[in-house]
């Protein structure tokens, strides 16, 4: 999706233009899509199309939607996007927690401020879901909050192994003391598959049932290994460390994100690259 962008957003005084109207200008249209690299951090980029014949510049940005306990806001607060006339520019937002008083299909908008020569205006415009994120995103994450009430997920080592061998990635799961869970197993992920497991078999089984009267954590070992081996797959990772967890809680199954967190992914991807043989 980024292919073509015309990139801008560099801090600074922004370009004399005529004041603006609390209206989009015509032509000038907007949408939400979240990319690769944003999943890890919980981000989105909000996508402004110039689509008239004049420059633009937006300084504040935030996405207002139901879905969230609070508006989603530019991640570099202080920065100014200029867009040119025919231009495209994608400002990161911060995603905030999601309210699961809300259902899975709100609707979202994007509020710009738009900054001309002497005065700026707020203007607001709806902003379709161009890749449909919110809504699995929304029911993924709820799903996990209710899962959270009988135990909480947490990758929490990492030990590598030499090539050939399976290293191994730890998963400390943490009754509550109050609910019941059942933590079905993990899938592979574009990067790393489970020793033992055939090239069509893409869930770990675990089978993990926690009790009500469960307190103690458990501490599962996952054998992992690289199912690939080209440089360019580390190089380029994006989502080669988040798992999706498959589980089951009070008759509803689904599945939920788990991610190994910056420290251990480092460590994986280093493992990888010496697994693979390209590593430093």
């Amino acid at each position: 999706m980024a292919a073509g962008l015309v990139l801008a957003g560099c801090a600074g005084p922004p370009s004399a233009t005529p004041d603006p109207t609390p209206t989009l200008p015509e032509g000038v249209t907007v949408e939400l899509a979240q990319l690769r690299a944003d999943v890890a951090p919980r981000q989105a980029q909000v996508r402004v199309v110039n689509g008239s014949d004049a420059a633009i510049t937006v300084r504040q940005v935030r996405v207002e939607d139901p879905r969230f306990d609070g508006p989603a806001a530019r991640v570099i607060a202080d920065r100014t996007s200029t867009i040119a006339a025919g231009g495209v520019v994608d400002i990161r937002v911060q995603l905030p927690a999601v309210d699961c008083t809300a259902p899975d299909d709100g609707e979202a908008e994007v509020v710009l401020e738009i900054v001309g020569e002497s005065s700026s205006a707020e203007v607001t415009a709806a902003a379709p879901d161009a890749l449909g994120f919110l809504t699995p995103l929304h029911a993924r994450e709820c799903l996990q909050e209710r899962v959270a009430d009988a135990a909480t997920l947490a990758f929490t080592g990492f030990q590598p192994s030499a090539p050939g061998e399976p290293a191994a990635l730890e998963l400390t799961v943490t009754p509550t003391g109050a609910g019941e869970a059942t933590i079905v197993g993990l899938e592979r992920t574009n990067l790393l598959e489970f020793a033992g497991s055939s090239a069509q078999e893409e869930l770990h089984p675990l089978g993990l049932t926690v009790l009500a009267t469960d307190t103690e954590p458990v501490v599962v070992q996952i054998p992992l290994l690289p199912f690939r081996c080209d440089p360019h797959a580390v190089l380029e990772d994006k989502r080669g460390t988040i798992f999706d967890v498959r589980v089951e809680r009070e008759g509803e199954s689904g599945e939920f994100t788990l991610f190994v967190g910056d420290e251990l992914r480092g460590r994986i991807l280093t493992w990888v690259g010496d697994w693979c043989g390209f590593g430093s």
